[in-house]
This record gives C-alpha cells, structure tokens and sequence, in this order.
C-alpha cells in the first residue's frame, strides 16, 4: 500500500508538510510532485498554496482580524520599489504587484504595508535644479575654502526676503480629528488673489550687519545697484578693511 493511501482521510497536515509545501512551491515543483513528496493528493496541496498566496500564512486556524491580502515576499518587494523611486504612487505599485500575482491589491493595502515599515507621504525638500557645471563650480568653491577657519569672520552675506502681512504661505499645519476639516478653528482665511507684502534686503558679517533695506516692487540689475549696493553696501564696507562680499545672485 502507498503512502498516501496509509494516512487516515482525517489526518490533518501537520505544519511541516505545509512548509515543505510553500518551499516546493518557490522551487517551482508541480502540484503532482509536491503531492508525491509529502505524500498528499493534488487538491490538498493547491489549497495550501492558495490559502498561503491569498493569507500570506498556511495556517488552518480562523482569525480575528482581516486576512493578508499580500505575502511577506510582496511586501519586501513594495518596500523596495518605493525605497527606489520614492515618488512613486501606491496606485502603480498595486499595479505592478497586481501585474505580478494576478491577484487584485488595492492602493490604501500598499499604503498599509508601507506605513507598517516606516514609510508615509510627506512633502519633500525642494531644491534648485543644478547642471553638472553647476555642481563642479560648487565642489570647487568648496575645496578652495575648506581650511578655512577665522577667514569665514570676515565673509558678508546678503540676502532678501519677502513677508506676507496677510495670509499664510502654506506652511501652516493644523492638527486635527479626521471629519473635523470644517471646524471653525480648523480653517485659515485668505484671498486667492495678490495679497500685500514687503520686500526687505539686508546683510550680516561676523561682527555687524547693514541697515535694513526695503524694496518696493521688484528687484532687478540696475536697482540692486542704485538702492543697495551704493548707497547701503559700500559704505559698509569701507568700515571693513578686509571684508569679503558675498553676494546672492540678485
């Protein structure tokens, strides 16, 4: 008599054979050979690999909580696609994981998984958009001052700024109940048109600073030169033996 017709028709498979089961199953055996080698018939062993590619377990025990839709494979691999492209969507990634599986994931599953590793959406660091030339005259600038120590006392920078009197520019948070986003106190008013403000230039060294200069209207070339740089900059530096000016591209 075979050995699988010596097993009892109420012999449950132990949690070995499952395993063995899920680990012919990524060695690319069939269902008849997984089915010979732990000595079950074909269906016993496709529902064990269906319950472990729709639970992400073989365990034959009800559960208290919503079933995992996603294997512990196919969360490392969302993990890594979003580590990778961190602006990608969780829309694609379900797709893709979709693509791969032929089973259906949803965009808020993606999310979940990711949010259980650490990862969550955030608004990212804004940078100017820098050439090759542009990094090459930056690490040069670099290397001609980077032993400097008391030269940096004399160094001038500039800089100006622009402060709305009225509404906020979006940085603002409020923290909140989720349904609570039209609560009074929850809301901040402003005009969606142009809104007043001032622009201010000023400088700062290591033992001083200019005068507070404001700019009316826009800031260009010969401005900068009749309104700023004469009659506030080079007064400045003239108390300055041994200044150095460093000017803000304006």
């Amino acid at each position: 008599m075979s050995r699988r017709k010596q097993r009892s028709a109420f012999d449950q498979e132990s949690e070995f054979d499952r395993g063995r089961i899920v680990a012919y199953r990524d060695c690319g055996l069939s269902f008849r050979e997984m089915g010979s080698r732990v000595g079950r018939n074909e269906t016993t062993v496709m529902r064990t690999c269906d319950r472990y590619m729709q639970e992400g377990t073989t365990d034959r025990h009800g559960r208290s909580h919503q079933p995992q839709y996603t294997t512990s494979r196919e969360d490392r691999q969302i993990v890594r696609m979003s580590v990778t492209d961190c602006s990608v969507t969780s829309r694609t990634v379900a797709q893709h994981i979709e693509s791969v599986t032929h089973h259906s994931v949803s965009a808020r599953t993606i999310r979940h998984r990711l949010q259980q590793s650490g990862l969550s959406a955030r608004r990212p660091l804004l940078g100017l958009p820098l050439t090759q030339n542009h990094k090459r005259l930056h690490r040069k600038w670099c290397d001609e001052r980077r032993m400097w120590v008391a030269e940096w006392n004399e160094v001038v920078f500039t800089d100006e700024s622009r402060i709305c009197l009225q509404h906020h520019d979006g940085q603002i948070r409020v923290l909140r109940h989720h349904g609570e986003r039209m609560l009074n106190s929850c809301d901040m008013l402003h005009h969606t048109g142009p809104v007043p403000g001032i622009m201010v230039w000023g400088g700062i060294g290591y033992h001083s600073r200019t005068p507070l200069v404001r700019i009316a209207g826009t800031l260009k070339c010969q401005r900068y030169i009749s309104e700023v740089l004469e009659p506030d900059v080079l007064p400045y530096l003239q108390g300055l033996a041994t200044a150095i000016f460093q000017q803000d591209n304006a």
